[in-house]
């Protein structure tokens, strides 16, 4: 009765050897880099789709592009829409100023300013993506450190009890059951990198195309230089075409 109660998770963590430890630390250390990788990607997808939404509402209500870079200049760079939008209106003005003085300025205004934001899609989409190469591996690689664990501690289980000699049902399923703790710890770890993986990857998938259509907008408007219209944008056209009208 009373090795039946020092059985359990804890007995099998003093009992098993180095290897067994090993695994349980490694586990251990999957667990909390998943759950801080889960609080830390969390918050940054609520502020930066706080600040992204922020953002878009000023540009698509602004007068003009000069209003925009106004704004950007006053409060800074906080969220993927605003970073590109400021690369992309210092590299028209760049290219506009100095030229093709070097090589990666080399050709028309456009193809510069196409490059430009290209390459800043490439670093929001390598930053979106920090952390999610750790669940990925964690949610694969957990229940195989849990299976392993388990099948270490099955062995020295089966060992001790023919060393023992007894073969009984109550002497084999008290270890056999401790080391199938380790697979469940493995599950434990797994599921919750997995779920986040899938959850932060459609996340980026949803900004990242929302990104790629306002970037064509913007592109557009840098290279024809047509402003963006706005209802008092509108008016304001209809007043100096016909005062008349505008007057009605």
């Amino acid at each position: 009765m009373n090795e039946a109660q020092t059985l359990g998770f804890a007995h099998f963590i003093a009992q098993t050897d180095g290897v067994g430890k090993t695994l349980f630390v490694i586990l251990l250390v999957m667990s909390l880099a998943t759950w801080y990788l889960i609080i830390v990607k969390g918050i940054s997808v609520l502020r930066t789709r706080r600040k992204s939404e922020a953002f878009l509402t000023h540009f698509w209500n602004a007068s003009s592009l000069e209003a925009v870079d106004h704004e950007i200049s006053a409060h800074g760079v906080n969220d993927p829409f605003s970073h590109l939008t400021s690369h992309a209106l210092y590299a028209r003005k760049h290219h506009a100023r100095f030229g093709a003085a070097k090589l990666e300025e080399a050709g028309t205004q456009s193809e510069f300013v196409s490059r430009t934001m290209r390459k800043v899609m490439d670093e929001e989409t390598a930053k979106l993506e920090t952390g999610l190469t750790v669940l990925a591996s964690v949610g694969s690689t957990a229940p195989f450190v849990g299976l392993f664990g388990t099948v270490w501690g099955v062995y020295h289980a089966l060992v001790a009890i023919g060393i023992g000699g007894s073969a009984s049902i109550d002497k084999i399923a008290g270890p056999v059951g401790e080391a199938l703790i380790m697979t469940g710890l493995g599950l434990a770890v797994a599921i919750p990198a997995v779920l986040a993986y899938n959850f932060f990857t459609r996340k980026n998938r949803l900004l990242l195309a929302q990104l790629d259509a306002f970037a064509y907008d913007l592109f557009a408007f840098l290279t024809t230089g047509q402003q963006v219209v706005t209802d008092d944008n509108i008016r304001a056209l209809k007043a100096r075409q016909n005062p008349m009208a505008a007057a009605s």
